[in-house]
This record gives structure tokens, sequence and C-alpha cells, in this order.
């Protein structure tokens, strides 16, 4: 069992990262990617605590990108130094994350909420605030009824808080990742609501510049769904990833290793990733 996309308190996780690699190690997980937003600051500390349990620990990041098709994520493996090419473009990313903050704050607070930046930041208990924070904040002073709630009236899109980020060109992440020694698998990719035929089209000029994998086994996609990605994948000589995208508490419905109980991750996955190490 693998599981190639999680988080932690380094980003908009509830469980530290030692904790998500001693859940993984529960769940049976032969190996575990820690796959923060925007970040490596919980590498060492998962990675740490894998050694210790005897499982293999994949360092990487998500970056929230933009494309012609419309906003994206990459996962991005096998990288963990701030000083590479990739961790250069994260700190412009974390810099647009922290003015994104201070708005929905402002915004939140123009709404008669009594929700600030601090409380978020208390809450993230990391180096990374996002609108998880913020949402678990509005629950708990009774603006929302749960996280989901926070979001749909609050948080997404559209919604009264929200704000759009400035996110980096998804072939700049591909290029810098590359050239950071990493391997790059577009995340969720039904999250583009793209129809089939665009989605090919996108995947063709992302594997072009360098993408290496797509996110096929994927919490909530059906078999049928798992199986049409893989065939996507594999007509583009990419990887078929997989992972629970697991938030611990801000997610509560996917668990690591399983997901939604509808994930299965093939153990060749992580040898196949390897393999496209430059």
């Amino acid at each position: 069992m693998l599981d190639l996309h999680t988080h932690s308190t380094c980003s908009d996780g509830s469980e530290t990262p030692r904790r998500v690699v001693e859940l993984a190690f529960r769940a049976g997980c032969s190996a575990i990617a820690l796959t923060d937003h925007d970040s490596f600051d919980g590498i060492d500390e998962g990675r740490a605590r894998a050694a210790e349990l005897g499982i293999d620990f994949v360092s990487g990041c998500e970056v929230s990108c933009a494309s012609r098709a419309g906003p994206l994520h990459l996962l991005c493996y096998f990288v963990d130094d701030d000083e590479s090419r990739l961790g250069q473009v994260l700190v412009a990313t974390r810099a647009d994350r922290a003015r994104r903050n201070d708005r929905i704050a402002e915004r939140i607070e123009a709404l008669g909420i009594p929700v600030s930046l601090a409380d978020a930041t208390k809450e993230a208990k990391g180096s990374v605030v996002g609108r998880p924070h913020f949402a678990a904040v509005l629950v708990r002073v009774g603006a929302a009824r749960s996280i989901e709630d926070a979001f749909d009236r609050f948080l997404k899109r559209g919604a009264a808080a929200y704000v759009a980020r400035e996110p980096l060109e998804a072939d700049e992440v591909i290029r810098a990742a590359s050239a950071s020694s990493a391997v790059v698998s577009l995340a969720h990719p039904h999250s583009t609501e793209l129809d089939a035929t665009d989605l090919d089209r996108l995947v063709a000029e992302l594997a072009a510049v360098g993408l290496s994998g797509l996110e096929a086994y994927y919490s909530g996609y059906d078999k049928a769904i798992q199986s049409e990605l893989v065939t996507l994948a594999r007509s583009h000589n990419l990887v078929p990833t997989g992972g629970s995208d697991f938030h611990g508490d801000y997610r509560p419905w996917s668990r690591i290793g399983i997901g939604a109980g509808d994930l299965e991750v093939p153990d060749a996955t992580l040898r196949e990733l390897k393999e496209r190490l430059g």
C-alpha cells in the first residue's frame, strides 16, 4: 500500500509530519509521501520518523498553478531543498499566500465575524496558513456549521471572503522541478473540470514540458474514473500516481492509505517514479 499525497501541520493538515508517518505505518503503507503546500518544512521530521518505523519516505510538495486551461495543482516528488530552483520558486509562492491571507482576514472582518489572521495562524500550528485554518476558526466561533459549510459560505471561489491567488504558471513549476531533479505529477486531474478532450490536450501540453505523472488513483474517484485516468496517463507515457490527499480533521472522510475506502495505489508506482529521476 502506498500513499503519495498527504498534508501535515506544515501546510493545511491537522496532524504533524511525525503523526502522518505513524498513521501511514499503522494503515500498512510501505511508503508515504509528504506533499505539503508550497513548503518542505515537515520533510526532516517525517523522514526521521519513517526511518525509525522502517517505511519508505518520499519528500515533496504540492504547488498551485495556472495554465491555459485554468487552475491546477502539481505534486513535486524527491525534492526538499529550499536552495533548489523549485525551493526558490516556493519562496515567492509563500509570499503571495501571505498577502492572500491578509485579504481573507480583512473580508471576514468586514462581514462582522470575529475571526482574525492571528486566529488562523494559531490554528495552523505551522509555517503555512491556508483557508482550512480560517474555516476551522469560523466553525469554532459559530459562523459555520462545519469545515465544508465554511468553505461553501465564505472561502470557496465566488464566496464572500474568497480571494484569488496569483499562481505560478504550470510550465514554470515543471521546469523548476526538473531543474531540481524532481518529478512532477498532475494532482486530482478531474478538479480541472475539463472534459475528456480538453484534459487530454492539457496533459499533452504538460508532458511536453516535463510532466512525469498523472494522479489516477485518488480519493473519491471510482474504478471507472481511475481506469480512464490510467489509460490517459499511459497514452502520454506518464506514471499513474495516487494518494489520499489526507488533511486529517480538515478532510476527515479521506484516510491515509485508503482515502474514502476506494484507494489502492499499486506498489509499482514508486518504482516507476524513481525511474523518471534525472
